[in-house]
């Protein structure tokens, strides 16, 4: 059984951007390759149970265990010190992947108070698109009552595009909802 947002990239999207940007070959045309989920926790050196609670919402929410990060050098302003737990992530492929990014387009980024689209400007120059959440509490498997913080998180949607447009343009067709 396949996801309903990998039928529609194969019957839909891959057509239409053969034709727009002129392909010769179906493997030039841009597919998603990963999607990474990074929450950093703040206050994980002073409160273990913080980073506990954010790897079982994270779980909760991809289906899949998070790895905890590790600070990468010490910072003496932050005290924070090269080794300690700064935060989870979770790296999304294959039908997780697109079962998540369909979860995040049609249910969790419409429940976003005063929503109007997610900003057109997010890409990095190589087809990459980057997305921030100020809250875990729009994903439908977060019990309100349960949460004991409120955390934002980052969403990379990695693509094989080349180019911002070409990812702009594929990310349009599986369903983003960019701000016009």
């Amino acid at each position: 059984m396949t996801s309903r947002l990998k039928e529609k990239y194969i019957n839909e999207v891959v057509p239409a951007l053969m034709e727009k940007f002129q392909y010769k070959n179906v493997m030039e045309v841009p597919k998603l390759e990963k999607i990474v989920i990074n929450m950093g926790i703040g206050d994980a050196k002073d409160n273990p149970k913080a980073l506990e609670s954010a790897v079982k919402e994270l779980s909760l929410i991809t289906g899949q265990k998070p790895i905890v990060t590790k600070a990468k050098k010490s910072i003496a302003n932050f005290k924070l010190r090269k080794g300690m737990n700064v935060g989870t992530k979770v790296t999304l492929r294959g039908e997780r992947m697109y079962d998540f990014l369909d979860k995040l387009m049609n249910i969790s980024l419409p429940r976003v108070r005063d929503f109007r689209g997610i900003s057109p400007s997010s890409f990095d120059g190589r087809g990459n698109y980057a997305l921030g959440i100020k809250e875990q509490l729009i994903f439908p498997e977060i019990e309100y009552d349960m949460v004991e913080s409120i955390r934002g998180m980052d969403i990379v949607i990695v693509t094989t595009a080349k180019t911002d447009e070409e990812a702009k343009a594929f990310l349009e067709l599986m369903g983003m909802p960019f701000r016009k």
